[in-house]
């Protein structure tokens, strides 16, 4: 019961997400707000996940898990009740910040709650459920958004109803605080961190590169399909490939990762990913054929997130987890951030394939890095 509440409080966040980034987008459009400054305004859920992170390994260590879900989940809820009352473009910006804060907050603590009790035999599979329920959330938030053909404001109160009643669940659910955890540590969360790098970087680097494609993929495939000449409507279906082929084997790929060498199930789907990208730019005159690209490449590197946070408590012990799991969320919201910047600047010096190949090189790379780099001994 523990494990499927926590994964149903996972999928309703995803849905709650999912539903803001168009809503939003589409809310301040209607204001009148420009596109790049529409897009500025977007990074204020991931500027609260940078702001936060650094303040939350402490309390989990000295409260445990519940009560940081909790406070996160309620910081949600209120959040999202406050959107619809204040209808003002810098309160929104606060607002949404603040989703990010509660957000990352309740992720924080899930995701480390589900990889401290999962054994090493279950841990892909059990975090690639992990990923799959946020994925389907997300997936599936569009489509709440689009209550506002309603009601503008009726998909933040439907919305704020489901997240309230997932956040009910969890008090039914017993606290816990590992020992190994609650422990007294004469390192600062500084250390702690570099510790984390130091060990465990070639995992940290798949939620970094995780982020820098879901960012990328969303924000600047509808640019080049633009200067491409292709039409809003066909983006629409195409653009949705990449998260669907992520559910589809988020679960299969975690499953694998458990059976056989995890590092070596990673080095493949990156492998295939970036096949998959280079395939896209040699049909990118085929509207399908970037479909059924985009579709395989979210098949193998969809699930590079929860492969990450499994291949990083592979090679940490135990009370290095909680830093872990926040260096992982950090650096998925760094990604995030940078990714479209980094390719969007690519397409306006190169050519708009620039897109296909920044994609391809950063998955190739990571692959290469993956076959050449050994994981230091773990530490005690």
């Amino acid at each position: 019961m523990r494990f499927w509440i926590l994964i149903t409080i996972v999928a309703i966040s995803g849905l709650s997400q999912g539903m803001l980034l168009p809503l939003l987008s589409m809310l301040l459009e209607k204001q009148g707000v420009s596109s790049s400054v529409n897009g500025m305004h977007a990074a204020a859920l991931y500027i609260g996940v940078l702001l936060i992170s650094p303040f939350l390994e402490k309390p989990l260590r000295k409260y445990g898990y519940r009560p940081m879900i909790i406070v996160g989940g309620f910081i949600v809820i209120l959040s999202l009740v406050l959107f619809p009352a204040f209808p003002s473009f810098f309160l929104w910006f606060f607002l949404r910040l603040c989703i990010g804060i509660g957000d990352h907050m309740l992720h924080f603590a899930t995701q480390t709650w589900i990889t401290d009790f999962s054994p090493p035999d279950r841990r892909g599979r059990n975090l690639s459920l992990y990923g799959l329920s946020f994925g389907l959330g997300f997936s599936a938030g569009p489509l709440l958004a689009s209550l506002a053909s309603w009601h503008e404001w009726l998909p933040f109160y439907v919305s704020s109803l489901f997240s309230l009643v997932s956040w009910c669940a969890i008090f039914f659910l017993q606290n816990e605080q590992p020992k190994e955890w609650a422990q007294s540590d004469s390192t600062n969360v500084a250390q702690r961190l570099l510790h984390v790098w130091k060990y465990a970087w070639v995992a940290l680097l798949l939620p970094l590169t995780y982020g820098f494609l879901e960012a990328t993929i969303h924000t600047i495939f509808p640019v080049y399909a633009l200067r491409e000449h292709i039409g809003l409507d066909q983006v629409a279906l195409v653009l949705p490939a990449f998260s669907f082929g992520g559910i589809a084997f988020q679960l299969p790929l975690g499953v694998l990762s458990d059976r056989f060498p995890r590092k070596q199930v990673i080095a493949a789907a990156l492998f295939i990913g970036s096949a998959s990208f280079f395939s896209a730019y040699l049909f990118h005159h085929s509207l399908i054929g970037i479909a059924i690209c985009f579709f395989i490449a979210g098949m193998f590197v969809g699930s590079l997130f929860s492969l990450g946070i499994a291949y990083m408590a592979d090679l940490l012990p135990k009370q290095l987890l909680p830093a872990g799991n926040l260096l992982c969320g950090m650096l998925y919201s760094i990604g995030s951030m940078i990714g479209p910047f980094v390719t969007g600047l690519a397409i306006q010096i190169g050519t708009n394939q620039s897109f296909f190949f920044m994609m391809f090189t950063l998955l190739f790379l990571l692959f290469l890095i993956m076959l050449q780099k050994q994981p230091k001994k773990r530490i005690h």
